[in-house]
């Protein structure tokens, strides 16, 4: 569910002229999917400890509809081949999301940091400045993500 959150600032001038000035935070939530993920080392720094980069690609379902697109780099701190869920890892990427937030349709850039520890990641998330397209001209705005092997969602505030 959507949630609305207003806040109406009013400045008064010492002439006792009035100002208003509103601004509407919206949150949206998502479940998404990995469709594709393309990991690969690019470097090797000890037995259990490397960097990769991955190309992957997202479905989203739910208030924020589409596909998103990122690629990560990532650290490793610990990494066991037989077991990746029990890996350690920091990771930064940046995502281009193609769809509707809230029934409005349009595109944005978001950069993703984040840590893997104990078979969760768990990032935050800002959409890029500059970067919406169509309806979603203008927007701007923070989350979280979180990811499980069952699952992942995001939850963002945003104003447009």
């Amino acid at each position: 569910l959507t949630r609305l959150l207003r806040r109406s600032a009013c400045l008064s001038a010492e002439s006792a002229v009035f100002s208003c000035e509103e601004e509407t935070r919206m949150n949206a939530k998502t479940a998404c999917s990995p469709t594709k993920w393309d990991e690969k080392p690019y470097d090797q720094i000890s037995a259990a400890s490397r960097m990769t980069k991955a190309t992957v690609e997202f479905a989203f379902k739910g208030e924020i509809e589409g596909t998103a697109f990122v690629e990560y780099l990532m650290f490793y701190e610990s990494y066991d081949e037989k077991d990746p869920h029990a890996a350690i890892a920091a990771y930064v990427g940046l995502m281009r999301f193609k769809g509707t937030v809230s029934g409005k349709k349009g595109s944005f850039v978001a950069e993703e940091r984040g840590t893997f520890k104990g078979g969760t990641a768990s990032s935050a998330v800002t959409i890029l400045g500059g970067s919406g397209t169509e309806e979603l001209s203008g927007i701007s705005g923070t989350g979280t993500g979180s990811a499980t092997a069952k699952g992942a969602a995001y939850d963002f505030d945003y104003k447009l």
